[in-house]
């Protein structure tokens, strides 16, 4: 019964294995032949890549959380009309402050 089991179990990783080498034959020869299309048609062969860039969805995300800040380009314009261009994040004048109050220096002797 033993020696039935493993051969059994043999078997299955053969059917396994021959259908791995029937698999990547079969990517093998698709991939050949277009690579041969393109040739016999002079367009160039481009390699398989992702399509897309996984990195634009972070920086989509951490776009949308923080707002622009302006360009050097922006900051030079606007300097040249007369105008401000401070980043929208940035604080107000210090003057405007009203919460806080200045008190005289003491000595905690």
């Amino acid at each position: 019964m033993n020696f039935i089991l493993r051969f059994i179990l043999f078997c299955l990783g053969l059917v396994f294995a021959a259908s791995l080498a029937v698999a990547v034959l079969l990517l093998a020869a698709f991939w050949g032949l277009r690579y041969g299309w393109a040739r016999l048609t002079g367009q160039p062969v481009t390699p398989w890549v992702m399509r897309f860039n996984p990195r634009s969805g972070f920086d989509r995300f951490r776009a949308a959380q923080r707002p622009d800040e302006p360009t050097a380009a922006d900051v030079v314009s606007a300097r040249a009309r007369g105008e401000s261009a401070r980043s929208p994040v940035a604080l107000g004048d210090v003057g405007e402050v009203t919460d806080v109050r200045a008190r005289p220096a003491t000595r905690g002797d």
